[in-house]
Protein backbone atom coordinates (compact mmCIF):
# COMPACT_ATOMS: atom_id res chain seq x y z
CA UNK A 1 0.00 0.00 0.00
CA UNK A 2 1.74 3.79 -0.93
CA UNK A 3 0.29 7.13 -0.48
CA UNK A 4 1.11 9.87 -2.98
CA UNK A 5 1.11 13.70 -1.96
CA UNK A 6 -1.95 13.74 -4.50
CA UNK A 7 -3.76 12.14 -1.52
CA UNK A 8 -3.73 14.86 0.73
CA UNK A 9 -6.26 17.33 1.23
CA UNK A 10 -5.60 21.12 1.58
CA UNK A 11 -6.77 21.37 4.57
CA UNK A 12 -3.96 18.97 5.80
CA UNK A 13 -1.08 21.44 5.24
CA UNK A 14 1.38 21.79 8.35
CA UNK A 15 1.39 24.84 10.25
CA UNK A 16 3.89 25.24 13.28
CA UNK A 17 6.62 24.09 14.59
CA UNK A 18 6.52 20.40 15.18
CA UNK A 19 9.12 18.59 16.68
CA UNK A 20 10.51 16.16 19.67
CA UNK A 21 9.00 16.98 23.17
CA UNK A 22 10.82 14.51 26.25
CA UNK A 23 9.12 15.42 29.16
CA UNK A 24 10.32 18.55 30.76
CA UNK A 25 11.69 19.67 27.81
CA UNK A 26 11.33 23.59 27.43
CA UNK A 27 12.37 24.61 24.38
CA UNK A 28 14.01 23.30 21.09
CA UNK A 29 17.43 23.18 22.38
CA UNK A 30 16.63 21.35 25.80
CA UNK A 31 14.53 18.72 23.77
CA UNK A 32 17.51 18.06 21.66
CA UNK A 33 19.71 17.64 25.02
CA UNK A 34 17.37 15.35 26.43
CA UNK A 35 17.21 12.90 23.40
CA UNK A 36 20.58 12.60 23.44
CA UNK A 37 21.28 12.30 27.28
CA UNK A 38 18.27 9.08 26.77
CA UNK A 39 19.70 7.54 23.83
CA UNK A 40 23.38 7.93 25.40
CA UNK A 41 22.02 6.20 28.83
CA UNK A 42 19.86 2.93 26.39
CA UNK A 43 23.13 2.59 23.88
CA UNK A 44 24.81 -0.40 26.03
CA UNK A 45 21.70 -2.77 25.34
CA UNK A 46 19.71 -0.76 22.26
CA UNK A 47 20.49 -3.38 19.50
CA UNK A 48 19.18 -6.10 21.98
CA UNK A 49 16.01 -3.64 23.41
CA UNK A 50 15.29 -3.15 19.18
CA UNK A 51 15.51 -6.98 18.42
CA UNK A 52 13.49 -7.89 21.48
CA UNK A 53 10.39 -4.98 21.07
CA UNK A 54 10.11 -5.59 17.44
CA UNK A 55 10.27 -9.58 17.65
CA UNK A 56 13.10 -9.21 15.53
CA UNK A 57 10.71 -7.41 12.58
CA UNK A 58 13.04 -4.72 12.21
CA UNK A 59 15.58 -6.31 10.27
CA UNK A 60 12.48 -7.09 7.67
CA UNK A 61 12.09 -3.22 7.72
CA UNK A 62 15.92 -2.58 7.20
CA UNK A 63 15.90 -4.86 4.54
CA UNK A 64 12.52 -3.91 2.68
CA UNK A 65 14.29 0.01 2.62
CA UNK A 66 17.77 -0.57 1.93
CA UNK A 67 16.01 -3.06 -1.47
CA UNK A 68 14.06 -0.01 -2.35
CA UNK A 69 17.20 1.85 -2.98
CA UNK A 70 19.12 -0.67 -4.75
CA UNK A 71 19.69 0.85 -7.94
CA UNK A 72 21.60 4.25 -5.51
CA UNK A 73 23.26 2.03 -3.49
CA UNK A 74 25.00 -0.19 -6.22
CA UNK A 75 26.38 2.70 -7.88
CA UNK A 76 30.29 3.15 -6.93
CA UNK A 77 30.31 6.59 -7.58
CA UNK A 78 27.50 7.49 -5.32
CA UNK A 79 27.54 8.99 -1.31
CA UNK A 80 24.70 7.83 1.14
CA UNK A 81 24.56 9.61 4.53
CA UNK A 82 22.44 7.41 7.05
CA UNK A 83 21.16 10.08 9.66
CA UNK A 84 20.47 9.54 13.24
CA UNK A 85 22.13 6.50 12.62
CA UNK A 86 22.59 5.18 16.10
CA UNK A 87 24.75 2.10 16.46
CA UNK A 88 24.89 1.54 12.55
CA UNK A 89 22.17 -0.99 11.99
CA UNK A 90 20.53 0.72 9.00
CA UNK A 91 24.20 1.95 8.28
CA UNK A 92 24.92 -1.78 7.65
CA UNK A 93 21.91 -2.78 6.27
CA UNK A 94 22.59 -0.27 3.35
CA UNK A 95 26.33 -1.26 2.97
CA UNK A 96 25.15 -5.08 2.61
CA UNK A 97 23.24 -3.89 -0.35
CA UNK A 98 25.80 -1.93 -1.69
CA UNK A 99 27.91 -4.87 -2.11
CA UNK A 100 30.84 -2.29 -1.54
CA UNK A 101 29.57 0.19 -3.94
CA UNK A 102 28.56 3.26 -2.98
CA UNK A 103 30.16 4.92 0.20
CA UNK A 104 28.33 5.05 3.32
CA UNK A 105 28.33 7.82 6.20
CA UNK A 106 27.02 7.30 9.45
CA UNK A 107 26.02 10.65 11.22
CA UNK A 108 24.26 10.93 15.21
CA UNK A 109 24.61 13.13 18.10
CA UNK A 110 24.64 10.45 20.59
CA UNK A 111 28.20 9.94 21.13
CA UNK A 112 27.61 6.88 22.74
CA UNK A 113 25.86 5.63 20.03
CA UNK A 114 28.11 6.37 17.56
CA UNK A 115 30.97 4.78 19.95
CA UNK A 116 29.19 1.15 19.62
CA UNK A 117 28.75 1.81 15.99
CA UNK A 118 32.25 2.43 15.13
CA UNK A 119 33.27 -0.64 16.96
CA UNK A 120 30.85 -3.14 15.32
CA UNK A 121 31.89 -1.82 11.94
CA UNK A 122 35.46 -2.05 13.44
CA UNK A 123 34.94 -5.72 14.54
CA UNK A 124 32.97 -6.70 11.16
CA UNK A 125 35.75 -5.19 9.32
CA UNK A 126 33.47 -2.97 7.55
CA UNK A 127 34.53 0.43 5.74
CA UNK A 128 32.18 2.85 6.63
CA UNK A 129 32.36 6.12 8.43
CA UNK A 130 31.58 7.61 10.89
CA UNK A 131 30.56 11.39 12.33
CA UNK A 132 28.96 12.76 15.41
CA UNK A 133 26.70 15.48 13.73
CA UNK A 134 23.41 17.02 14.50
CA UNK A 135 21.09 16.27 12.22
CA UNK A 136 19.42 20.09 12.06
CA UNK A 137 23.04 21.60 11.87
CA UNK A 138 24.95 18.63 9.35
CA UNK A 139 28.52 19.32 8.69
CA UNK A 140 28.26 18.68 4.59
CA UNK A 141 28.06 20.81 1.90
CA UNK A 142 24.81 20.61 -0.41
CA UNK A 143 24.19 18.29 -3.13
CA UNK A 144 26.80 16.29 -1.22
CA UNK A 145 24.76 12.69 -1.19
CA UNK A 146 22.34 10.72 -3.70
CA UNK A 147 20.45 9.21 -0.61
CA UNK A 148 19.87 10.00 2.84
CA UNK A 149 18.01 7.40 4.93
CA UNK A 150 17.09 8.15 8.47
CA UNK A 151 15.50 5.00 10.75
CA UNK A 152 13.86 5.24 14.26
CA UNK A 153 15.84 8.63 14.31
CA UNK A 154 13.93 11.28 12.55
CA UNK A 155 11.36 11.41 15.18
CA UNK A 156 13.50 12.42 18.08
CA UNK A 157 14.47 16.22 16.29
CA UNK A 158 13.58 18.66 17.55
CA UNK A 159 12.07 20.43 14.53
CA UNK A 160 11.01 18.12 12.18
CA UNK A 161 10.75 21.04 9.37
CA UNK A 162 14.29 21.76 9.63
CA UNK A 163 15.27 18.51 10.01
CA UNK A 164 13.40 18.27 6.13
CA UNK A 165 15.00 21.18 4.64
CA UNK A 166 18.63 19.69 5.96
CA UNK A 167 18.45 16.53 4.33
CA UNK A 168 17.07 18.57 1.00
CA UNK A 169 19.87 20.50 1.34
CA UNK A 170 22.84 18.06 1.27
CA UNK A 171 21.06 16.12 -1.51
CA UNK A 172 22.56 16.75 -4.85
CA UNK A 173 19.21 17.18 -7.61
CA UNK A 174 17.52 13.56 -8.23
CA UNK A 175 18.58 12.55 -5.22
CA UNK A 176 16.35 10.40 -2.89
CA UNK A 177 15.52 10.01 0.90
CA UNK A 178 13.85 7.80 2.66
CA UNK A 179 12.40 8.21 6.45
CA UNK A 180 11.97 4.43 8.41
CA UNK A 181 9.67 5.84 11.40
CA UNK A 182 7.35 3.77 13.94
CA UNK A 183 3.59 4.59 13.25
CA UNK A 184 0.10 3.57 14.38
CA UNK A 185 -1.98 0.94 13.10
CA UNK A 186 -5.41 1.47 12.57
CA UNK A 187 -8.91 -0.82 13.27
CA UNK A 188 -8.75 -3.84 15.11
CA UNK A 189 -5.18 -4.80 15.18
CA UNK A 190 -4.54 -1.18 15.83
CA UNK A 191 -6.17 -1.47 19.37
CA UNK A 192 -4.53 -4.66 20.18
CA UNK A 193 -0.64 -3.66 19.32
CA UNK A 194 -1.65 0.10 21.11
CA UNK A 195 -2.21 -1.79 24.49
CA UNK A 196 1.25 -3.33 23.67
CA UNK A 197 3.07 -0.62 22.90
CA UNK A 198 2.00 2.05 25.66
CA UNK A 199 1.26 -0.53 28.44
CA UNK A 200 3.70 -3.52 27.74
CA UNK A 201 6.82 -2.15 25.83
CA UNK A 202 7.85 0.30 28.01
CA UNK A 203 7.95 -1.48 31.27
CA UNK A 204 9.76 -4.54 29.16
CA UNK A 205 12.40 -1.94 27.36
CA UNK A 206 12.88 -0.26 31.03
CA UNK A 207 13.30 -3.81 32.97
CA UNK A 208 16.05 -4.44 30.57
CA UNK A 209 17.71 -1.60 29.77
CA UNK A 210 17.84 -0.30 33.57
CA UNK A 211 16.79 3.32 32.66
CA UNK A 212 13.67 5.06 33.65
CA UNK A 213 12.06 7.26 30.51
CA UNK A 214 13.02 6.44 27.55
CA UNK A 215 10.60 4.23 27.01
CA UNK A 216 8.26 5.65 28.33
CA UNK A 217 8.95 8.52 25.82
CA UNK A 218 8.48 6.08 22.97
CA UNK A 219 5.06 5.67 22.73
CA UNK A 220 4.69 9.53 23.27
CA UNK A 221 6.99 10.25 20.61
CA UNK A 222 5.56 8.15 18.05
CA UNK A 223 1.84 9.72 19.24
CA UNK A 224 3.24 13.32 18.72
CA UNK A 225 4.63 12.58 15.21
CA UNK A 226 2.77 13.72 12.36
CA UNK A 227 0.40 11.38 10.80
CA UNK A 228 1.44 10.20 7.35
CA UNK A 229 -0.97 12.85 5.15
CA UNK A 230 0.60 15.49 7.16
CA UNK A 231 3.92 14.11 6.71
CA UNK A 232 3.72 13.86 3.17
CA UNK A 233 2.28 17.80 2.66
CA UNK A 234 5.81 18.62 4.72
CA UNK A 235 8.23 17.09 3.04
CA UNK A 236 6.20 18.71 -0.16
CA UNK A 237 6.22 22.10 1.56
CA UNK A 238 10.40 21.38 2.39
CA UNK A 239 10.85 21.21 -1.39
CA UNK A 240 10.47 17.23 -2.41
CA UNK A 241 9.46 17.18 -5.75
CA UNK A 242 7.97 13.84 -5.09
CA UNK A 243 6.62 11.92 -1.72
CA UNK A 244 5.49 8.62 -0.94
CA UNK A 245 4.39 6.68 2.19
CA UNK A 246 4.32 3.05 2.27
CA UNK A 247 3.32 0.98 6.07
CA UNK A 248 5.01 -1.82 7.40
CA UNK A 249 3.83 -4.51 8.80
CA UNK A 250 0.25 -3.90 9.09
CA UNK A 251 1.12 -0.26 9.95
CA UNK A 252 3.47 -0.71 12.68
CA UNK A 253 6.42 1.18 10.62
CA UNK A 254 6.33 3.47 7.81
CA UNK A 255 8.48 4.10 4.86
CA UNK A 256 8.84 7.87 3.83
CA UNK A 257 9.97 8.14 0.31
CA UNK A 258 10.77 11.72 -1.21
CA UNK A 259 12.67 12.95 -4.15
CA UNK A 260 15.03 16.23 -5.17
Amino acid sequence: MKSSLQDVEPTDRPTGVVGAAPAGATDQQTAARAVQEMFGAIAPRYDLLNHVLSMNVDRLWWWRTTRKFDAILKNPAERVLDLCCGTGEMAFALERQAQGNAKIVGADFAHPMLFRAAAKSAKRGKVLSWIEADALQLPFAGESFGLVTSAFGFRNLADYDAGLWEILRVLRPGGECGILECSEPEGVFGKVYGFYFRQVLPKIGTALSGVQGPYSYLPASVERFPKPPEMLERMRAAGFREATWTPYTFGIASLYWGKK
